[in-house]
């Protein structure tokens, strides 16, 4: 198993609008902006030359997977996703080191400080 580097950053917010404006300033450009249905929360993408990118993403509903991180343990990283060659192979390579994984492709947050770890084929 190898983890071959950082693919993608997920950070949680409550205001979309703020955060988008505030990271503006920081990383100079603006973002590419949508809705995602199946987590029902908005998201902002902003895509760095070597591939890898920061999402911003904020619940839209009570119901959103994203609303109960966000009220339990409030703003901040959300996932961090490692590239890896093969998915399926490192996440069991994991559970046989004892480490929980969810769906073959995540790391349970409670392995990782409250971080929800995605292991990302590339």
């Amino acid at each position: 198993m190898a983890l071959k580097g950082v693919d993608h950053v997920v950070v949680r917010v409550s205001d979309l609008g703020a955060a988008i404006a505030s990271y503006n300033k920081i990383i100079g450009f603006e973002p590419d902006l949508q809705h995602s249905d199946d987590l029902s929360a908005d998201q902002a993408f902003y895509h760095f030359a070597d591939g890898t990118f920061l999402e911003l993403v904020s619940p839209t509903a009570d119901d959103s997977p994203l609303a109960g991180p966000l009220s339990k343990r409030g703003e901040g990283i959300h996932t961090v996703a490692f590239t890896v060659d093969d998915q399926q192979a490192t996440a069991t390579e994991l559970d046989a080191k004892g480490v929980r994984t969810i769906g073959g492709a995540f790391v349970h947050p409670s392995e990782a400080n409250g971080v929800l770890v995605q292991l990302s084929e590339r």
